[in-house]
């Protein structure tokens, strides 16, 4: 499985961003897909999680209400919808695929591919 990372951006704070992460290699509905984050001098950080066939979603608590995690089977894509973005969400963000089905979805271990990470800059 290969995945891009794109979308990223300087956005000033209360903007959004859309970001995309192109997969190929695999059937997309064949995994659970993530997205997590790092922030300069900080560790990787989980921020979304969507079930293989978008059944099941889940946010850290600092993003709920403000980031939606979608997919588009028919494109092979995933998505991070980011909105009322905050100073505090600056960070390279990463997507991640994993083909087990069980474990601990907000933990790195859980994930089998990941994409190169795009920069996100919220200005205040």
């Amino acid at each position: 499985v290969q995945l891009q990372a794109s979308g990223g951006g300087l956005v000033q704070a209360g903007g959004s961003l859309r970001l995309s992460c192109a997969a190929s290699g695999r059937t997309f509905s064949c995994y659970d897909m993530g997205w997590f984050r790092q922030a300069p001098g900080k560790e990787r950080e989980f921020v979304s999680f969507i079930s293989r066939r978008g059944g099941s979603t889940y946010y850290t608590d600092s993003v709920k209400g403000r980031f939606t995690i979608f997919r588009d089977i028919a494109r092979s894509t995933g998505y991070l919808q980011m909105n009322s973005l905050k100073p505090e969400d600056t960070a390279v963000y990463f997507c991640a695929a994993a083909l087990r089905d069980s474990g601990n979805y907000y933990s790195e271990a859980y994930y089998d591919y990941w994409g190169q990470g795009t920069l996100v800059t919220v200005s205040s």
